[in-house]
């Protein structure tokens, strides 16, 4: 893949629209092309500004009153084209505003240039930030269970799994084997939450897939609780001193025993 169809495909791949193929090999262009990985990188801080609240205007309470007593006493017409004229000023001067915030989001957003500014280490962790994160987990999980094989190294044994992320990821998570407590490791595999690498170890329990993705630090962590989506549950956790998150359609007993593995594991 060169960089033009790259490119044309970063958009999407931050909407989670492409399939498990073609993010694959998405991503393996974007290890080895850093000019791409900025141009993601800026797309995604483009995608966080432009959730800012204060680009959304709504009516003036005074506007609402008047409507709302308008059509409680019949005369809703005349009462619309005075709130029209009105307006008409405070609308221009809203869309005036509405364009320059987004002007200066936009500036904000490729100001950057080619560096490559990375969500986990640029600021704290803000609540928009942990909700993208959980979308990007949940559809991360839902992109491997569609995939030919949801691994990229196939194994039960640690000691293969662990030396396979080395050199793919900045630090090697803690990979351990659960069989005997009905948890057994299937492998793992490198994905992207937002524009970081991480990686992922999955497990099976019964027909459960499991997803763990090992987080950076300091990262916008998923609340403590257990979130939901689709019959999916996501789950913080912290495995071996980094913040980590399960992935799976395990019920909240299953979930919560083996989140307590995890956190417990040294």
């Amino acid at each position: 893949m060169d960089c033009s169809a790259a490119r044309a495909m970063l958009e999407a791949y931050l909407d989670k629209e492409l399939d498990r193929r073609d993010a694959r090999e998405l991503e393996n262009h974007l290890d080895g092309c850093a000019d791409c990985r900025a141009v993601l990188t800026r797309l995604d801080e483009l995608r966080l500004a432009l959730r800012d609240r204060s680009l959304r205007f709504e009516a003036p309470a005074a506007l609402r009153a008047r409507i709302g007593g308008a059509a409680q006493g019949g005369s809703a017409r005349s009462v619309s084209a005075a709130a029209v004229a009105a307006t008409g000023s405070r609308r221009a001067r809203l869309v005036s505003s509405s364009w320059q915030r987004l002007a200066a989001a936009c500036v904000l957003a490729f100001g950057a240039g080619a560096a490559s500014v990375y969500l986990w280490t640029s600021r704290e962790p803000a609540a928009g930030d942990t909700a993208l994160v959980a979308h990007d987990l949940f559809a991360s999980h839902w992109r491997a269970l569609a995939a030919a094989s949801p691994v990229d190294v196939v194994s039960s044994d640690r000691h293969t799994v662990k030396p396979w992320f080395a050199g793919k990821v900045a630090q090697a998570p803690l990979v351990l084997d659960f069989t005997d407590r009905g948890f057994a490791l299937v492998g793992g595999r490198i994905d992207y939450v937002g524009t970081q690498r991480v990686p992922v170890l999955v497990y099976r329990h019964g027909q459960h897939l499991i997803d763990v993705f090992v987080l950076p630090q300091p990262a916008p962590t998923p609340r403590a609780e257990a979130l939901h989506r689709e019959g999916y549950a996501l789950n913080a956790i912290t495995l071996g001193g980094q913040p980590a998150a399960i992935v799976s359609d395990m019920d909240a007993h299953e979930l919560a025993a083996f989140g307590q593995l995890l956190s417990a594991a040294q």
